[in-house]
């Protein structure tokens, strides 16, 4: 089983509130396991949490924002994959144009 954290250790350790940390759930940007009663997140999510927070807390950027921001990254980053797929499959057929 992957290691996990709880929101209430959470909200001590980055000084967050839990309203905070519950939208950020209601919002889908974060992804928590709940057992018996208790909501955790798992440590290989803590990069994005700390993302939010810091957006949020330091540049003061409100929930809906930090939705926006996640999805154009998000696209982002599939836009800039597809585009590295596309290069090498020119690559190759450039390589077989001069082989000919």
């Amino acid at each position: 089983m992957s290691e996990r954290i709880s929101r209430e250790e959470l909200v001590k350790i980055y000084n967050i509130e839990i309203t905070f940390f519950d939208e950020l759930v209601d919002y889908g940007l974060l992804n928590i396991q709940i057992e018996n009663n208790t909501h955790y997140l798992m440590y290989e999510d803590l990069p994005a949490l700390e993302k939010f927070a810091n957006w949020h807390y330091d540049l003061e950027i409100n929930l809906p924002g930090l939705e926006v921001i996640h999805n154009m990254l998000k696209k982002l980053d599939a836009l800039n994959r597809r585009n590295r797929e596309l290069m090498n499959k020119l690559s190759a057929i450039s390589d077989q144009y001069e082989d000919i």
